[in-house]
C-alpha cells in the first residue's frame, strides 16, 4: 500500500490515527453524555454539539494562519496535541450528577473549547505537510491515493474508539450493579424534575426500565435510583475520556519520532525567497493564478458544506435514531469484564467501512486510470454527493413506517420494543454514507493541496476545515427536525441538500478541471 509513496506518509498517518482514536472516543458519546449528565433535551444538546463541532473546524483556519505566519508548522502541530490532552483532562474530571449548578456545565464547555483549539492547531497543518509530500514530481501522480491512505489510517483509530467509550461506560455501570438502558437517562431527568406528576405512561415505563436495570433484582426505588443511575452513567463516560488523554500522548510520541522525516511547508517558501526565478514565478502566480485558484477552492467548499451538514448527523440525530428506534439488544457483546452495548457503537461502522473500502476504491480508481477513464477529482466529489443523497433516501423509506419522535412518549415499553427495527438498517445507511465520504473527504483534501498556492498551504487547508465547520454549525437543524417533524421529512431535508449539491458540482466540473491542471 505504501509502495512508491513518500517515506513520511506512514509516520504522519500513524500520528493522526492516534489523535483520531482519542477524538472519536469523545465524539461517539458526546451528545448522549451531555444529555445524560446535564438533562438537556435533544435540541439543546444539538446547539452544544453544533457549536463545538463547528469550532473544531473554524479554529483550523486560525491554526493555519498561525503556522503560515510563524513558519513553525511542526511546533504548531505538537502544541495542538498538548492542548487537546489538557481539554480531555478538563472534561474527564468527575463531577456530581444530576447537575443543578451551571458551573459544572461551564467547565465542560471550556474543556470542549480547549479541545477545539488544539484540534485547530493540529489537523489542518498536518494535512498541509502531507500535501507538500506530493509537490515532488516523483510523487505527484500518487496524490489522491496518498490522501486515501492517510484518511484510512484516521478511521482505524475511529473504528476502535466507540468500543472503548461504550466499554468503559458499561463497565462502570456493571461495577455499580446497574445494567445499560438507553432510555433511562432522559426518563430519570424527567422524574427528578416532575416526580410522580410526570406522564403516567412515562412513569410506568421508567419503573419497568429501572427494575430491569438493577442487577441484584431487588427492584428500584425511583427517588434514589434516578440520581444514582445518572451519576454512574455519566461518570463512566468521563472515565472513557481519560483514554483519549493516553492517545494524545501516543500521537505526540509518534510525531516526535517521525518529525525529521516530514517536509516543512515553511522551507519551500524560504527557497522561493532565496531564488530570484522562484520569486518571480510566485509573483506571477499571485497576479494571475492565485485568484482563480481561490475562486475554485471556495466553489468546492460551498458545495461540501452541505455534505458535512448531512454526514455529521452520525453523531447527533442519527445516534438519537439508533437509540430510539433500533433494537440494541441483538448487538450485545460480552467481553468478560464488561458488555459492549449501546447506540454509540454504530459510530464504529463508518470507520470500519472506510478501512475496508479504501483499498477497493483505490484499486477501482487505479484500474480506471490505466484505462484512461478515471474521473477527475471534482467529478468524484459530485458522485459522492449523489451517493450521500441515496443514503438518506434509504433511511427515509425505512422511517416512513415508524412513529414520530413525539409519539414515543405515549407508547409503553413493550410497544416501543416491538416497533424497533433491525440494526442492519444502520449498517446499510453507513455503508452508503461511507462510500460517499470516500469520494469526497480524502479527495477534497487532495484537491485543496493541489490548487492551494505554495505560500498558503496551511491557510487553504484551514479554509477546507472552516467550510466543514460551517456545515457543522447548522447541525442543530437535524435535532429540531428529528424532534418536531415526521422522521421521513427529517431525512428528506438531507437527501435534498446532497442531491442539489451534486447538481451544482456537476455544473462546475469542467471549470474546476481546468483550474486543477
Amino acid at each position: 500500500m505504501f509502495k512508491n509513496q513518500p517515506k513520511g506518509l506512514l509516520g504522519a498517518a500513524l500520528a493522526n490515527m492516534g489523535e483520531r482514536f482519542g477524538f472519536y472516543i469523545m465524539m461517539a458519546v458526546l451528545t448522549l453524555f451531555i444529555a445524560a449528565k446535564f438533562g438537556l433535551s435533544e435540541t439543546q444538546t444539538g446547539f452544544v454539539y453544533s457549536i463545538f463541532y463547528a469550532s473544531i473546524y473554524a479554529l483550523a483556519l486560525v491554526g493555519g494562519i498561525i503556522a503560515d505566519r510563524t513558519h513553525k508548522y511542526k511546533a504548531t502541530i505538537m502544541t495542538g496535541l498538548i492542548c487537546m490532552a489538557i481539554g480531555y483532562f478538563i472534561i474527564a474530571i468527575p463531577t456530581p450528577t444530576p447537575i443543578t449548578h451551571y458551573f459544572y456545565l461551564a467547565i465542560t464547555f471550556f474543556g470542549l473549547l480547549v479541545i477545539a483549539f488544539g484540534n485547530g492547531l493540529f489537523k489542518g497543518n498536518l494535512q498541509a505537510i502531507v500535501g507538500q509530500m506530493y509537490d515532488n514530481p516523483q510523487y505527484a501522480p500518487k496524490r489522491d491515493s496518498g490522501f486515501q491512505i492517510f484518511y484510512m489510517f484516521i478511521n482505524i483509530g475511529g473504528f476502535f474508539a466507540p468500543f472503548v467509550a461504550v466499554g468503559m461506560r458499561n463497565w462502570w455501570l456493571t461495577h455499580n450493579h446497574f445494567d445499560y438502558n438507553a432510555g433511562l437517562p432522559a426518563l430519570c431527568h424527567e422524574y427528578i424534575k416532575q416526580g410522580t406528576t410526570m406522564n403516567p405512561t412515562e412513569l410506568a415505563k421508567l419503573q419497568q426500565y429501572a427494575d430491569s436495570a438493577v442487577l441484584n433484582g431487588t427492584g428500584a426505588n425511583l427517588d434514589t435510583f434516578c440520581a444514582s443511575y445518572l451519576d454512574v452513567f455519566s461518570r463512566g463516560f468521563q472515565y472513557a475520556f481519560m483514554a483519549a488523554i493516553v492517545m494524545m500522548i501516543v500521537s505526540f510520541i509518534i510525531f516526535i519520532y517521525n518529525k525529521n522525516k516530514l517536509p516543512d511547508p515553511a522551507a519551500k517558501k524560504v527557497v522561493a525567497q532565496n531564488d530570484d526565478k522562484s520569486v518571480k514565478q510566485d509573483i506571477t502566480m499571485t497576479a494571475t493564478e492565485i485568484r482563480q485558484r481561490i475562486y475554485a477552492l471556495f466553489a468546492v467548499l460551498g458545495v461540501v458544506i452541505f455534505f458535512w451538514f448531512s454526514f455529521h448527523q452520525n453523531g447527533y440525530s442519527l445516534t438519537y435514531f439508533a437509540r430510539d428506534y433500533v433494537n440494541l439488544d441483538v448487538i450485545k457483546f460480552d467481553i468478560g469484564f464488561t458488555t459492549i452495548k449501546g447506540a454509540e457503537i454504530f459510530q464504529s461502522i463508518n470507520p470500519f467501512f472506510v478501512v475496508v473500502l479504501t483499498p477497493v476504491v483505490m484499486w477501482l480508481f487505479g484500474r480506471m486510470r490505466q484505462q484512461g477513464k478515471e474521473p477527475s477529482t471534482p467529478k468524484k466529489i459530485a458522485i459522492g454527493m449523489g451517493i450521500a443523497a441515496i443514503a438518506y433516501l434509504f433511511i427515509l423509506i425505512v422511517s416512513a413506517f415508524l412513529p414520530a419522535k413525539e409519539a414515543l412518549s405515549s407508547m409503553s415499553a413493550d410497544e416501543i420494543s416491538i416497533m424497533k427495527v433491525t440494526p442492519w438498517v444502520m449498517v446499510g445507511l453507513y455503508f452508503f454514507l461511507t462510500v460517499a465520504e470516500l469520494f469526497i473527504s480524502p479527495l477534497g483534501l487532495s484537491f485543496v493541496s493541489k490548487v492551494a498556492p505554495p505560500h498558503m498551504q496551511g491557510l487553504c487547508q484551514g479554509f477546507w476545515l472552516a467550510a466543514t465547520g460551517i456545515g457543522n454549525f447548522i447541525l442543530f437543524i437535524g435535532g429540531i427536525l428529528y424532534t418536531y417533524v415526521p422522521l421521513w421529512a427529517c431525512w428528506l431535508v438531507f437527501a435534498a441538500a446532497c442531491a442539489i449539491s451534486m447538481i451544482v458540482m456537476l455544473g462546475m466540473v469542467k471549470w474546476l478541471e481546468k483550474i486543477a491542471k
